[in-house]
C-alpha cells in the first residue's frame, strides 16, 4: 500500500471497513488499538467487581462483532468525523457485547450442537433450543440445582470443583447431580 496521509488513511480504511473488507477492518483495529483500549477499560471500570473480561478480550471480542456485521454502508463524513464515528460504534457495541456476557446462560445461547449432552443419544432434536430449554425445564422441576450443574457443566465447561464452589456445595454432590441428570436426559432423549 502506498504511504497515505493519516489523516486520508483513516477515511480510506473506513470506507474499506464499511463496504466490509476485514483488512481494512484489521488495519483499523490496529491504528485505533490503544484507544480502544482505554475505552474498554473504562467500560469494564463500571462493571461490577470480579468481572471476568479483561480490556483485551472485550477489544478482541468487539473485532469478532466487527466481522460478523460485515458492511455498515453509509458515508459518515471526514476523517476526523470518521474516527469519532467509528469510535462512536465501537463503544455502543461495547455495551452491547457486555450486556449479552451478563445475561444468564440459558438466554445467550444461540445455537446447539448435538454433541451438548456428551456422549448421550442425539435421538432427539438436540439441535433445536427450544428442544434443548424444554428438556432444561423439566429437569428444573426435579431439581433446580439438576439444571444448573448441566448448563455449568455443558455451556461453560466448569469442573465439579468449580460448580461446587459456585454453588456451595461438595464436588462429589456435583457429581451425583451430574451423574442423574446424564442419566434422566439420555432416558428422555432416547424416548423412554
Amino acid at each position: 500500500m502506498e504511504s497515505v496521509a493519516p489523516s486520508d488513511l483513516v477515511a480510506s480504511l473506513m470506507a474499506g471497513f464499511r463496504s466490509g473488507d476485514k483488512c481494512s477492518t484489521d488495519q483499523l483495529m490496529e491504528l485505533l488499538y490503544p484507544e480502544l483500549r482505554r475505552m474498554a477499560a473504562a467500560r469494564l471500570r463500571r462493571e461490577g467487581p470480579g468481572h471476568s473480561w479483561q480490556p483485551t478480550l472485550l477489544v478482541n471480542e468487539l473485532y469478532l462483532e466487527l466481522l460478523r456485521n460485515k458492511s455498515i454502508g453509509g458515508k459518515w463524513g471526514g476523517s476526523e468525523e470518521e474516527r469519532k464515528a467509528f469510535l462512536g460504534l465501537a463503544g455502543f457495541l461495547m455495551k452491547r457485547l457486555l450486556i449479552l456476557h451478563s445475561r444468564p446462560l440459558r438466554q445467550r445461547v444461540s445455537k446447539v450442537d448435538s454433541e451438548v449432552l456428551q456422549d448421550q443419544p442425539a435421538s432427539a432434536d438436540t439441535q433445536s433450543l427450544q428442544a434443548v430449554e424444554s428438556l432444561l425445564e423439566d429437569l428444573a422441576e426435579i431439581d433446580p440445582k439438576l439444571r444448573t450443574v448441566v448448563e455449568w457443566r455443558v455451556f461453560e465447561g466448569m469442573t465439579a470443583d468449580e460448580i461446587g464452589a459456585r454453588m456451595g456445595c461438595s464436588a462429589r454432590s456435583v457429581t451425583t447431580y451430574w451423574s442423574f441428570a446424564r442419566k434422566w436426559l439420555g432416558a428422555r432423549l432416547s424416548g423412554e
